[in-house]
């Protein structure tokens, strides 16, 4: 038998329960977009995307997202993990990154493309890494370079027949604005450039010294 309009069931209404009116799902503020099933928060979203785009989540460029990514580290880890893909971060340096888990025993699919640096970018790569290595082992706390000296070192390496200067210098540049685009070059002024800590990462003492003996073994066999 149904209770009469208005018939008292029992149990207070509203507020005086201590329960929140239901919302609706269109308007609940956990929901970032229709359909979401998300379960992180905005900004580790965020921090998870940036890691997903972008080769290095820098402390001093983001320190806003740098301490979200330490905050939910373990979290951001267990996401990329699902994706076969490793998070490293470097405290010290105060770098993150991530990196293509790769196994024998098991057949891991490849979400990280490799996208290798040509012949020009490499050979900059290489005498940034070398100032960077010579000015630290002085004390200094920072490295620079500027783009005349950079051309001037790098051309050396170039073929001696090619006389054509202007595309070497052009491939340099473009080189330069490569690495600049990864973070691994900060532009001060004109010209001027200043080496970030990320070249270490890039590019080992190990791989260094193998590239460099590589480099005047080019030079000395060149006629």
């Amino acid at each position: 038998m149904s209770e009469p309009d208005g018939a008292d069931d029992g149990w207070p209404s509203g507020a005086e329960a201590g329960f929140i009116d239901p919302v609706a799902m269109e308007d609940d503020p956990s929901e970032l977009f229709a359909g979401d099933t998300g379960t992180l928060d905005v900004d580790v979203r965020r921090v998870l995307v940036r890691l997903l785009q972008r080769r290095f989540v820098l402390a001093d460029k983001s320190p806003a997202q740098w301490r979200t990514l330490l905050e939910n580290q373990q979290l951001i880890e267990s996401r990329l993990h699902d994706l076969f893909v490793r998070l490293v971060v470097d405290h010290d340096r105060g770098i993150a990154y991530k990196q293509q888990v790769r196994s024998e025993e098991s057949d891991v699919p490849i979400l990280l493309k490799d996208d290798p640096y040509s012949r020009a970018e490499t050979l900059v790569l290489v005498h940034l890494r070398t100032v960077f290595q010579r000015e630290r082992g002085t004390g200094e706390t920072s490295a620079r370079v500027d783009i005349e000296e950079l051309e001037q070192t790098v051309l050396t390496y170039f073929d001696p027949d090619d006389h054509n200067l202007a595309r070497g210098q052009r491939e340099i540049r473009n080189a330069v604005e490569r690495l600049a685009k990864d973070g691994l070059l900060v532009e001060e002024s004109a010209g001027r450039y200043r080496i970030t800590p990320l070249v270490e990462v890039v590019l080992s003492t190990g791989k260094l010294t193998e590239l460099s003996q590589w480099l005047r073994e080019q030079n000395e066999a060149a006629p």
